[in-house]
Order: C-alpha cells, then structure tokens, then sequence
C-alpha cells in the first residue's frame, strides 16, 4: 500500500481558475476585490509569503495593495494606519503579515482589524463565529485543509481526528472546523504523555508542530489521512515537513507533500475570504 499524494498545488490551482472566472464576473458588475497587505520588517520568510500571495492575487485578478513598513514602525502608527484602511470603501481585505516585531501588541492589532474586512479570520468575532459554526471568514490554512479533505472526498463525519499542535492559527481553528464536519476531535500538545497511542487511534491526523521528521508510520494507523502543515527548512536549505513523508506514505492512504501541500491552498483561501468580503460589502 502506498497513500494517495494531495498536491495542494493542483488543487489551488483549479480553485484560483474558478475564482478568475468569478472576479472577470464581479468586475463587470463594478465590484473590485481589493486586498492590502501590511508588512513591517525585512523577515525573508514573511517576504517570500506577501510574494506569493501578490503573485495569487494578480492571477485571479485581485487588486492587491502591499505597505511596508520598516522594523521600528510604532504600535500607534500601524493602529493608524489599519484604522484608515478600516474606513477606506475600496479596500475589502486588511491583512498584517505575522509575526510582527516584540514591542508591537499582536492581539490588538488583530482586534483593531474591521471584522469584516479580517481576511485572515483572526478577530475574535470571526473566531467566535467559527467556533458557534456561523458564516464568517475562516483562518486561511485550516480552511484550506478543509477544502482540501472536502475536494478529495474523504470522508469527516463521524472520523477521529487527532490534532498536534494547538496554535491558535492552525491547531485549534482547525480542530473546531473538523468539530463542525461531526468529526470526533483529539488535541495533542506538548503536555500530552501518550502522544503515540493517541494518533495511531486516529482516521485523520493533522500535524502541525514545526518539527523536523517528528512523525514517522510508527504513529500512524494504516488508512489513516496525514495532512502535514509544518514547515521547515533543514541544514541543506530544502523544505521538509513534521512528517516522514516517505515512511508514513506507506501506511496511509492520503498523504500530503511539504512543499506543494498545504501552503497553496492557505494562499488561495486568502484570495477566497478577499472575494467574499467584496460581495460582502457591497450587499450589506
């Protein structure tokens, strides 16, 4: 046996077709979509993210606006700035690239983000929407993820998911989405002593650590759906994952790669929450 590879790549790029099609539509109805993109500081790992999402934006036809703002921007400077991006009508998204510099408060400046302008699906009235399974914007990677399970048609109701990694960007969001396909959900976490027994009980397992090679198929129940979202550059300069990609594929039956995995399908959600904030904001 060996998994089914989930190219995020390709599936991305069937979904940014679709939403070109959609924007050339919304264009000629007058509606714009608009995204602005704040970057503060020169992080080469941050640069490379704005990059790729400049580069979705401009293929599906997006209008996309980056800012960037040197490493000593004030905390009240980026307030100002975001405040008049709330109040501007041809921008629909605001997106802060993270992590940002220590003396800057990343809680508050997600919460001073027009909710319905939070892309990203960060603030706390998106989460919380999320969370009581409203209509809101998702947090771009694990509706990514999601969308991912959904395309390939694997199935999620009534499954046990086993979640690694509780970040309030990936680990927990995406447990809440699996929650609200009727998955059973298990998070795991630093803390957690029984880490093995746990994931090999699991149907789907999420890792997202930011550990090298963490998992191997000694973790994995044979069938079992690994979506790996780490992402980590190793001592030859290449791009690995927290799974053994090339153990655990012989385990399970849906695998998906580092890179070419998740990371493009967070990109083209991004661009799918930019769309529906448009429409959003002119049939308010």
């Amino acid at each position: 046996m060996s998994a089914k590879v989930i190219y995020g790549d390709q599936l991305a790029q069937t979904l940014r077709d679709e939403m070109k099609t959609e924007v050339a539509t919304l264009n000629k109805r007058g509606i714009h979509p608009k995204l602005v993109v704040i970057l503060i500081g020169d992080d080469p790992a941050s640069k490379s993210y704005v990059s790729g999402k400049q580069k979705a934006a401009d293929y599906i036809g997006i209008q996309s606006e980056l800012i960037s703002l040197p490493t000593e921007t004030s905390e009240d400077e980026l307030l100002d700035l975001i405040r008049q991006l709330n109040k501007a009508t041809d921008v629909n998204g605001i997106l802060v690239q993270l992590p940002l510099p220590k003396h800057i408060d990343e809680q508050l400046i997600i919460e001073t983000i027009d909710p319905t302008k939070d892309v990203d699906g960060f603030h706390p009235i998106n989460i919380g929407k999320m969370m009581t399974n409203q209509a809101t914007f998702l947090p771009c990677t694990p509706y990514g993820i999601l969308t991912m399970l959904k395309l390939m048609n694997i199935e999620i109701a009534g499954k046990h998911a086993v979640i690694i990694g509780r970040s309030h960007i990936v680990g927990k969001p995406v447990g809440q989405l699996l929650l609200n396909e009727h998955a059973t959900v298990t998070y795991c976490h630093s803390k957690t002593t029984n880490l093995k027994e746990l994931v090999k009980l699991a149907d789907i397992v999420v890792v997202a650590v930011g550990r090298a090679h963490m998992i191997d198929q000694s973790y994995i129940k044979a069938g079992a759906t690994v979506i790996d979202v780490g992402v980590n550059r190793i001592e030859d300069g290449s791009l690995t994952g927290d799974v053994v990609f090339d153990s655990v594929k012989e385990k399970a039956a849906y695998l998906t790669p580092v890179p070419k995995g998740v990371g493009p399908m967070t990109i083209t959600m991004l661009m799918k929450n930019t769309i529906k904030a448009a429409i959003n904001q002119v049939t308010k």
